[in-house]
């Protein structure tokens, strides 16, 4: 697939009130093992099961390498999540499967932080991320997968417009088990702030 022309390969930072998203770039490996291992009991019943080597270096350098790889094949953008007040990694959210051609569309995924939950964060960060997917990319479609017990991402969604469409059943391998998935979506004439068509 060729890389997508509007993408520059210096990407710009995404900024909203609270939250700044930016690329991950190699420095962030510390502050990211940090988070996310003092986070694992709180993101592990909703991410695929964690690897012995889930937060080593390497493992982050085959990360940053995907991360890139994606970005320059225009398949998906991996943005962190920072508090603007204090400057620190809150989390990371993702725009995966762009597709363009009759599809424009594209999925989107999040983790957060323990200590960030139930801040806004992560729903001022869909937001900001939804508007950057209809405006600048010009996708018609982004969708979102939850799972039914999962009621903190699902008041994300909510609170950012998503709409439940369905359930996928048995549609994503978590923690070690297939599991059914709630499937939300919003399109571009939900955003108020979305362009006009073409």
């Amino acid at each position: 697939m060729l890389a997508l022309p509007f993408l520059r390969r210096e990407f710009p930072a995404l900024k909203g009130e609270r939250v700044t998203l930016r690329v991950p770039m190699q420095g962030d490996f510390r502050e990211w093992s940090t988070l996310r291992g003092e986070s694992r009991a709180f993101l592990e019943p909703w991410e695929p099961r964690w690897t012995a080597e889930e937060l080593d270096r390497a493992t982050w350098r085959h990360r940053m390498h995907r991360y890139r790889d994606d970005y320059a094949q225009g398949l998906a953008i991996a943005f962190f999540i920072f508090e603007r007040q204090s400057g620190k990694l809150a989390g990371g959210i993702t725009l995966g499967n762009i597709r363009h051609g009759v599809s424009q569309s594209a999925h989107i995924g999040y983790w957060i932080g323990e200590r960030y939950a139930g801040r806004g964060l992560m729903t001022e960060s869909v937001k900001l991320l939804s508007r950057f997917a209809f405006d600048t990319l010009r996708l018609h479609r982004i969708e979102a997968a939850c799972i039914p017990g999962n009621t903190r991402s699902i008041r994300v969604l909510e609170k950012a417009g998503f709409q439940r469409e369905g359930l996928l059943r048995s549609y994503l391998r978590i923690n070690g088990f297939w599991q059914d998935h709630y499937l939300y979506a919003r399109i571009v004439d939900d955003e108020p702030s979305a362009r006009t068509k073409d």
